[in-house]
């Protein structure tokens, strides 16, 4: 039952990743603010920055969320990237004044979804649970191929049409290079 709910959802959202121009559109909305950073942003020496305390400091004032997966900053510009499924805040702000511009980005169901299929941004249990679903369906398809090859009637049959398979997929990924 696992393995069905598995190829459900997988395939249901690889449509969705295919086809984002179909009915099922992602109702992306933004929200962009501004604002200054705290006192303490800067380590205490003024020239590095205290990377803790700005990105609390954004979850804490600005309702940010998700993991960090982006920092930098140089003499002029710094910038922190928040990603979490269906979700995504990029803050930009001026190194020397601590002023800030967020925009914050949120995708409908079909973005967070889309996200989970892909794996991105999830955590480690859903990578786990990927890597599980993988080698469930894995599973699924060798026993099918098993029980085929033990169906006399139909075991030619059966691996002419999946060579003919093998032979199809091989030349669209030909193709696609």
């Amino acid at each position: 039952m696992f393995s069905l709910l598995a190829i459900l959802f997988f395939s249901l959202t690889g449509i969705t990743l295919n086809h984002p121009d179909w009915a099922f559109t992602n109702a992306e909305s933004k929200r962009e603010s501004k604002g200054q950073l705290p006192q303490g942003w800067k380590a205490k020496d003024g020239k590095t920055i205290d990377w803790l305390t700005v990105g609390e400091y954004l979850r804490a004032h600005d309702g940010v969320r998700g993991s960090v997966t982006d920092k930098e900053a140089d003499e002029e510009e710094g910038s922190m990237t928040y990603k979490a499924p269906g979700y995504s805040a990029d803050c930009f702000f001026n190194v020397k004044t601590g002023s800030y511009d967020l925009t914050v980005s949120t995708m409908g169901v079909v973005g967070v979804m889309n996200d989970f299929h892909r794996g991105t941004t999830a955590g480690a249990g859903w990578k786990w649970l990927i890597d599980v679903s993988g080698l469930m369906l894995a599973i699924v398809a060798l026993t099918g191929l098993g029980l085929l090859y033990y169906l006399k009637k139909m075991r030619v049959a059966a691996f002419l049409a999946m060579g003919v398979g093998a032979i199809i997929i091989a030349i669209l990924m030909k193709l696609a290079f």
